[in-house]
C-alpha cells in the first residue's frame, strides 16, 4: 500500500486530462470516501478547513479544484470564473474525482459522499444523477437551482441545509426542488432551513451572514448523515 500523508495536493485523470484536488486522510489512515465541491471562490483554505475537518472526523477526503487553481475573495472576479466554468465539464471533472477517489486504498467504502456549497451545492446533485450508485450519500449546502433540472436518475439519499434569509434562493425555491428530487428520484431527502442567509456555514464569508451556532448545528446534522449513510456501504472484507 502507499503511504500517504494527512493533507496532500494531488492530480488525477478527468474529462481526458488531467485534474487537481487537495486530499485528507484521518490520522488512522483510512475511511469512507467524500468529495467536497467548492464555492465560486474556488478552492480556498476555507474549502481545504473543512476537508481537513472532515479528515479529522474519519472520512477520506478529496476537495477537487474547478477553477484550475484560481482563488478570489472579489465576487465581481468569482462571478466571472463561476461564469466561464463550464457545467457539464465541472460535473466530468467531479466524475473523475469519484473514480480517483473510490480507487485510493485508504477509501474503505464502495459508494462515496458528495457535498458542495453554493455553486457546489448545485453541482451535488448534478454529479448524484451522473455517477448514479457511485454516490452513496448527497448533501446540498443552499444550492443554486432553475427549478427545472432533472435529477430522477439520483440514487443517494439527499440532505439539504438552506437559510430561510438566503437572498439568492428562495425557501419556496429550494422545497419546490428538494420536493422534486424526492417525487422523480423515489429517494428519501432530508431538509433542514436555518433563520440565516446565504452562505451561513462559511467562517470566511465576506457577505457577513455567517452563523457559528447554526453551521455548528448544521455540521453535526451532516456528519451523522453521512456516517450513517456510508457505513451502509463499507468494502466486504
Amino acid at each position: 500500500m502507499t503511504e500517504q500523508t494527512p493533507y496532500q495536493n494531488v492530480t488525477f485523470p478527468s474529462n481526458g486530462g488531467t485534474a487537481h484536488g487537495y486530499l485528507a486522510v484521518p490520522e488512522n489512515g483510512s475511511g469512507p470516501g467524500l468529495i467536497v465541491i467548492q464555492e465560486w471562490w474556488g478552492l480556498t483554505d476555507h474549502i481545504a478547513d473543512v476537508a481537513n475537518r472532515f479528515a479529522r472526523e474519519g472520512f477520506v477526503v478529496l476537495a477537487p479544484d474547478l477553477y484550475g487553481g484560481h482563488t478570489t475573495h472579489k465576487e465581481e472576479e468569482a462571478q466571472s470564473l463561476a461564469g466561464q466554468l463550464s457545467p457539464a465539464q465541472a460535473v466530468q471533472d467531479l466524475s473523475g474525482a469519484v473514480d480517483y477517489l473510490l480507487a485510493q486504498p485508504a477509501v474503505t467504502s464502495d459508494g462515496v459522499g458528495v457535498i458542495g456549497f453554493c455553486m457546489g451545492g448545485s453541482f451535488v446533485l448534478h454529479l448524484a444523477q451522473r455517477a448514479g450508485e457511485k454516490i452513496a450519500a448527497a448533501v446540498v449546502f443552499y444550492g443554486i437551482f432553475a427549478g427545472d433540472e432533472d435529477f430522477s436518475g439520483v440514487r443517494a439519499p439527499v440532505q439539504a441545509h438552506f437559510g430561510e434569509r438566503d437572498r439568492m434562493i428562495s425557501p419556496d425555491q429550494a422545497r419546490s426542488v428538494m420536493e422534486t428530487v424526492r417525487a422523480k428520484a423515489g429517494v428519501p431527502v432530508q431538509v433542514h432551513f436555518y433563520d440565516a442567509g446565504h452562505a451561513f456555514f462559511n467562517d470566511e464569508n465576506l457577505m457577513g451572514t455567517y452563523n457559528e451556532e447554526l453551521a455548528k448545528l448544521a455540521w453535526s446534522r451532516t456528519v451523522d448523515f453521512l456516517r450513517t449513510e456510508l457505513a451502509k456501504h463499507e468494502k466486504a472484507v
